[in-house]
């Protein structure tokens, strides 16, 4: 495909190019930033401007270097065979083609995407989003011909990010409520993902009915769509196969396809567990599952939260330890909807295993916590290390909070034992000390299962009258 004109160039060469905050123009959402967001909606041919680009709000240039702002993506396509359930497929690409970019780093999704431009490709001409834009559009029409008609507008204005991510946050719902109502049990067939690989090597994403994608940008449905209308794309179909394990989530099927995409990296994944054999992780995933071992439960951070967590650690450095690709024991990224599923760490105890969360992300997925358990979940507002969230699954009631009360009670002190009466004294006379059994004066003592405390032995020679 010929880009020529642009000023820098566009390949997937530059796919996992990483840009470091020194060597960044400007940044485009992130933790930072509260309001960002990127959309596709599919429209009919007449409401849709082909290869038009837009930026709302200032441009590139017009920002000052190295500051983080908002950002809001929207994208309009429209086509014969376009239907609704590919918008998130459609929507999920953003992220590949923008990192075929020199000098745009894009990561994430949805509601969570974190992007940077280079000081270079800004020196070498790309002073403008419209050049993202504009290759976008062809890389799309390009990789995805059933996408007939594009159009792409950038928006700047903080004012009207806010607005629109808004919108964007009730369409991503109605997506998502939408496999609720299925059950893994249901299907024969579940849906690989490899689109992160770029990054995470070894990751291979397996969509299910009740486990959406990693990243939360796809589900079932959605990765269905994706690979009809794209046999040789990043998502493909998975046979379940036999089930080894239905508590664990593990099944024949998986494990072969995992271990193919994975060059034998990975050869057994359990889909409900973060122990075993946990599912991998990538690096767009939207929260992280962490084992805290103090109290036997299970912690969550999403991508979002400042601070550290209760275990002391910030989600970064958590990312770190979790993403990759690698099967870590302990640590598991994992899409906010999981939350919601029926198969929730379902071979870890569920929610009764949870013991904290940040207040945020909490109200997030309030619907899908058991009202009894509600209270018992602590945030960052009640405690803020392991020590504190001992004190309080105690207070609460929590369901870990037996064990913790039996690990904390002191050991049982010894009771001495009984000293029985005393016995008669024997006196054995003429008898050297090595010849025991101890005969005398046709005496024979045998000691049979006795328990022998000596504090003080007297020996004394008997002389002879």
């Amino acid at each position: 495909m010929s880009f020529e004109g642009f000023p820098v160039e566009v390949s997937p060469i530059y796919e996992g190019e990483r840009i470091r905050k020194e060597d960044m123009y400007v940044e485009f959402g992130g933790g930072k930033v509260p309001y960002k967001f990127e959309l596709v909606l599919s429209a009919p041919m007449g409401e849709v401007e082909d290869e038009s680009v837009k930026v709302v709000g200032p441009d590139l240039t017009e920002l000052k270097e190295g500051e983080s702002y908002p950002l809001g993506i929207l994208i309009k396509v429209s086509g014969s065979k376009i239907e609704k359930d590919l918008e998130p497929v459609v929507e999920r690409r953003i992220h590949l083609y923008t990192n075929y970019i020199e000098g745009v780093m894009h990561l994430n999704q949805r509601y969570d995407i974190w992007i940077r431009i280079s000081k270079k490709s800004v020196k070498k001409g790309m002073t403008s989003l419209s050049w993202w834009g504009k290759a976008l559009v062809r890389l799309f029409k390009a990789e995805m011909p059933f996408i007939e008609k594009m159009e792409v507008t950038f928006i700047t204005d903080p004012e009207k990010v806010k607005e629109w991510y808004q919108k964007a946050l009730e369409i991503y719902n109605a997506r998502d409520a939408r496999a609720r109502a299925m059950k893994d049990e249901d299907v024969d067939t579940f849906y690989g993902c490899v689109l992160c690989q770029s990054f995470a090597p070894q990751h291979v994403c397996v969509i299910a009915p009740n486990r959406v994608s990693l990243c939360g940008a796809l589900n079932w449905f959605d990765a269905r769509a994706a690979a009809n209308v794209d046999p040789k794309g990043p998502n493909f179909p998975i046979p379940k196969g036999k089930c080894i394990d239905s508590v664990k989530g593990e099944y024949e099927g998986v494990n072969e396809v995992v271990a193919k995409r994975s060059l034998g990296a990975v050869k057994r994944v359990y889909m409900y567990s973060m122990f075993g054999y946990p599912h991998t992780s990538c690096g767009c995933f939207e929260c992280i599952a962490f084992y805290v071992p103090e109290v036997d439960g299970i912690g969550f951070v999403h991508r979002g939260f400042r601070g550290s967590a209760v275990n002391g650690l910030p989600f970064s450095t958590m990312a770190a330890q979790t993403g990759g690709g690698i099967q870590t024991e302990g640590f598991l990224g994992m899409g906010i909807e999981y939350f919601r599923s029926p198969k929730f760490f379902q071979a870890d105890g569920g929610w009764s295993r949870v013991v904290w969360m940040p207040v945020e992300l909490k109200e997030r997925v309030k619907d899908a916590i058991p009202a009894e358990l509600y209270d018992k979940i602590a945030t960052e507002k009640e405690v803020t290390n392991v020590e504190e969230l001992k004190k309080f699954l105690v207070e609460k009631g929590h369901p870990l909070a037996a064990k913790l009360k039996e690990a904390a009670a002191p050991p049982p002190e010894e009771k001495p034992e009984a000293v029985p009466a005393a016995a008669p004294t024997l006196e054995v006379t003429g008898v050297p000390v090595g010849a025991m059994p101890v005969t005398g004066g046709g005496i024979k003592v045998i000691l049979q299962g006795a328990k022998i405390s000596i504090k003080k032995m007297v020996i004394k020679r008997v002389e002879k009258k």
